[in-house]
C-alpha cells in the first residue's frame, strides 16, 4: 500500500459536510494490477465511501484513496477506473449540480483540497454560473451498412473515371494504382461522412447551447459529439434525435448517452507545478529578476521569437529544439503567472521558495 490522499471527483455549489451512498462498484477478476503501485480488489471499499471538503460556499467530493499514477496504470485497470469515476459524479448529480474534475486528480489531505479550492475559486464560481441547469447528452452515429455504403461512394464519378483510365493502360494496373484508388476512395468516403455529420449537427446544435466533436473511433462512425443542453430543451433534443432516425431509416444508427454532467465542457484541471520547472522557463526567456511581470513575460517571449524562429533562422541547427523549448517556457510562466494570488494585468509576482509555496497549484478548465 503506497501513500494515502484524497481522490477528487468534482465539485458541488454547497458548504455542508455529506456522505453519499455510491454503492458496491463491481469490479471484474481479471482487473489487472501495479505491483507495488495499484491494487484493485473486491475486498477494497476505501473508493465507495464518498464525501465533502466544504471552503466557503463549495465543496470538493471525494473519497480517501491511495494515491495513483494514472500514467502507469494499464489500459484495461483505467477503463475501469474511468467507469467508477463517472459513476460516483453521476449519483452526486441526482442531488447536486456538479463540476467534474479530471480523471486520476489526487490531494495529500484536506488541507491541499481546501488549498485547491481556494486557488479556483473564481474559476468554479464562474463555471457554476454558465452551467446552470445544463446536462450532456453524448450523440453518436453510425453506419447501418458499411458495404453498402462504400459500393455507392465507389460509383461516384470521379472514382469511376479513375478507375476507367486505368483499366486502359497497356502495362495493367500497378500496386501505385491501386494505393491511388484506395486514397481517392478515402478521401470520398471522408467527404460524405463530413456531409452527413453535418447535417446531423445542423440540426441539433439549434436546441444546444455548445458542441464539442470527439475522435471517430472507427471507420463506421460517422459523429462522436458532445453537446451542452440546458434541462428545459431535452425533449426538444430527444425529439430531434427521433427526427433523424426517421430521416435516414437504416442508413445511420443512432446512440445517445445522458443526460450527464458537463464533462467535455467544464471539466476541472488541477496542475501542481513544480519550482524548478518554473525556475527554468525563467532563465529560458532571459528573465533575472525575482520579481516578474506579464509584460516582461510576453517581452522576452517577442524578443526570442524573433531569434529563434525556424522559418527566420532556416539554417541554424538545433533551432527547432530551441523554438520548442522557448514556447514551452513561455506557456510555463504563462501558467504560473495564472496561479500566482497576485495574478492581475497590472501586476506580477515573485518567484522564491517562499512565494511559490502559495501558487504553486493552477486550477482550470480542460480544453
Amino acid at each position: 500500500m503506497g501513500k494515502m490522499g484524497k481522490y477528487i471527483y468534482g465539485v458541488i455549489n454547497s458548504n455542508k459536510e455529506e456522505f453519499f451512498d455510491v454503492g458496491a462498484i463491481v469490479i471484474s477478476e481479471d482487473v489487472p494490477t501495479i505491483e507495488n503501485h495499484v491494487e484493485v480488489t473486491q475486498e477494497s471499499e476505501s473508493r465507495n465511501v464518498v464525501y465533502t471538503i466544504p471552503f466557503q460556499d463549495i465543496s470538493a467530493v471525494v473519497s480517501d484513496s491511495e494515491i495513483i499514477e494514472y500514467s502507469r496504470v494499464p489500459k484495461n485497470t483505467l477503463a475501469w477506473l474511468l467507469v467508477s469515476h463517472q459513476q460516483v459524479i453521476e449519483k452526486v448529480m441526482a442531488k447536486h449540480t456538479i463540476i467534474p474534475v479530471r480523471l486520476g486528480t489526487f490531494a495529500n489531505d484536506d488541507k491541499e483540497v481546501a488549498q485547491i479550492l481556494s486557488k479556483g475559486y473564481r474559476t468554479i464560481k464562474d463555471i457554476f454560473e454558465r452551467a446552470k441547469n445544463c446536462v450532456e447528452i453524448d450523440v453518436v452515429a453510425t453506419l447501418g451498412d458499411f458495404d453498402s455504403f462504400l459500393q455507392d461512394v465507389s460509383e461516384q464519378q470521379e472514382i469511376r473515371q479513375l478507375k476507367d483510365s486505368l483499366l486502359t493502360k497497356k502495362d495493367g494496373i500497378t500496386t501505385d494504382d491501386q494505393i491511388q484508388i484506395g486514397v481517392l476512395l478515402k478521401k470520398c468516403l471522408d467527404k460524405r461522412k463530413g456531409e452527413l455529420a453535418n447535417q446531423i449537427q445542423t440540426t441539433l446544435a439549434e436546441t444546444a447551447g455548445g458542441f464539442k466533436a470527439h475522435d471517430l473511433m472507427d471507420e463506421k462512425m460517422v459523429l462522436n459529439m458532445a453537446f451542452l443542453l440546458d434541462q428545459n430543451r431535452l425533449e426538444d433534443f430527444g425529439r430531434r434525435v427521433e427526427y433523424l432516425n426517421n430521416k435516414f431509416e437504416e442508413k445511420l444508427d443512432f446512440r445517445c448517452v445522458g443526460p450527464l454532467p458537463p464533462y467535455s465542457f467544464y471539466t476541472l484541471e488541477v496542475k501542481k507545478m513544480r519550482f524548478e520547472e518554473v525556475d527554468w522557463a525563467r532563465r529560458k526567456l532571459g528573465i533575472e529578476d525575482d520579481f516578474i511581470t506579464a509584460s516582461e513575460i510576453k517581452k522576452a517571449h517577442r524578443r526570442l521569437a524573433l531569434t529563434c524562429h525556424p522559418d527566420k533562422n532556416p539554417d541554424i541547427l538545433g533551432i527547432n529544439r530551441k523554438f520548442e523549448d522557448m514556447t514551452r517556457a513561455y506557456k510555463i510562466l504563462l501558467d504560473y503567472y495564472r496561479a500566482s494570488s497576485q495574478a492581475e494585468e497590472s501586476e506580477g509576482f515573485y518567484l522564491n521558495d517562499q512565494a511559490f509555496e502559495k501558487n504553486s497549484i493552477l486550477v482550470t478548465t480542460t480544453r
